[in-house]
């Protein structure tokens, strides 16, 4: 059921917010503290709410996703791992079972909270879509980009963007979404979304990652920058990998322009629907990077120019609950007013920042004319001293998140 709030200003865009506390009942089965824990919804609820924005927006309660949508990009028997790993006959079978997969674990409330996050990000990708909302922000958990066809991995147990996507393009073509950008800026590669969509050219999938050569999570040689997709979907899977912590904003800010605006341009999506992990976000305690809040916002509003602004964010990752927080805050900021919160973009990207960018661009250049041409050595030369970070963040951008 949705409950419609007043709008202060007439040209406010309509902006939808998904939130359903049904979905903090997934936690760990003793109790035991984790980083993919019931807070991190709370805590971007709590602030939303205090901020006033929450009476700005449609809020929109969780929905159980149907089995259907579910199973076109999951396996009928990890479907059916999800929806009955929750049931009494499971209690002295579930933390055995949850053993068996990479970093995942399930209790009573899993299945439900699964179902719950799906559904929500399929309702708000549907909204938006018909043009009931502008834009729309599904706070969920738990997360989905790790999840895989026949598998739970990495605290994710559905790939949520996943099946939201293939639900607009598969069963709802009369929508007019024929083309959908699937932006992944979790700190993290998402694995399970580039598989899903390795052959189908109407999906771009971007992700920026952490990679470290393939020794950060999840540890695999699939977030490499020479993994560009198959047949029909061949140049329509683009990874900008970084090979090292400390990146932020100047380092976002130079991958979206000098690869995923120009691309954006060129692939002209119907809709954006952004992996939109925190974890990159200053003092993650998985990241290792430091995006602050302003960054968050400039990298958001630079998508508004695509899709008639037609954007869903659906969250994944993020483990520092006030950098969490305040980062889902600044976006939220941007899809209702569409414009960043204050702060500054003088100091510059990591030399290794230039080199991706730099190499990414000629693996994928036969595919995106825009990317053809070399960058000027008098950009490429700008380059961010060790004296130029403090504590992981940039020192331009401390202010700016001391503000938020």
């Amino acid at each position: 059921m949705a409950e419609e709030a007043g709008h202060s200003q007439r040209n406010e865009r309509r902006v939808g917010l998904v939130y359903d506390e049904r979905m903090c009942k997934h936690a760990t089965p003793d109790g035991a503290d984790h980083p993919e824990c019931p807070d991190r919804i709370r805590v971007i609820w709590n602030k939303l709410c205090n901020s006033g924005f929450t009476d700005r927006c449609v809020v929109l309660d969780g929905k159980e996703a149907e089995d259907k949508y579910i199973k076109s990009v999951h396996s009928k028997t990890h479907l059916e791992l999800i929806r009955k790993i929750s049931s009494k006959r499971f209690d002295s079978q579930r933390d055995g079972i949850a053993s068996q997969y990479n970093s995942i674990y399930f209790n009573k409330g899993s299945s439900q909270a699964a179902y719950l996050a799906a559904g929500a990000v399929i309702e708000a990708a549907e909204k938006v879509a018909k043009g009931e909302l502008d834009s729309a922000f599904a706070i969920v958990r738990p997360p989905g980009h790790h999840a895989e066809e026949n598998e739970p991995m990495g605290f994710c147990l559905f790939n949520n963007v996943a099946v939201a996507a293939s639900y607009l393009l598969n069963e709802r073509a009369e929508l007019g979404i024929h083309r959908i950008l699937i932006v992944d800026w979790d700190v993290h590669h998402g694995n399970a979304t580039q598989k899903m969509f390795w052959k189908d050219s109407r999906v771009l999938f971007f992700s920026v990652h952490r990679h470290d050569f393939g020794c950060f999570y999840p540890g695999t040689k699939d977030g490499d920058l020479s993994m560009i997709g198959e047949g029909p979907g061949k140049g329509y899977n683009i990874n900008v990998p970084w090979e090292q912590g400390r990146c932020g904003d100047p380092d976002y800010f130079a991958a979206w322009d000098h690869i995923l605006i120009p691309v954006a341009k060129e692939f002209n999506p119907d809709m954006i629907i952004v992996s939109a992990g925190f974890d990159a976000a200053v003092r993650d305690p998985l990241g290792g990077c430091c995006i602050s809040p302003y960054g968050y916002s400039v990298l958001l509003r630079k998508l508004m120019d695509f899709a008639q602004g037609k954007i869903l964010l659906t969250l994944e990752g993020g483990y520092n609950l006030e950098s969490l927080a305040n980062s889902a805050h600044a976006c939220v900021q941007v899809l209702l007013e569409e414009k960043p919160i204050d702060g500054s973009s003088e100091a510059y990207p990591l030399e290794s920042t230039w080199r991706v960018i730099e190499n990414v661009r000629q693996k994928l250049s036969v595919y995106w004319p825009s990317l053809a041409n070399k960058l000027p050595k008098r950009l490429t030369s700008q380059k961010a001293l060790a004296s130029q970070v403090l504590d992981g963040r940039p020192k331009d951008f401390k202010e700016a998140e001391e503000r938020v």
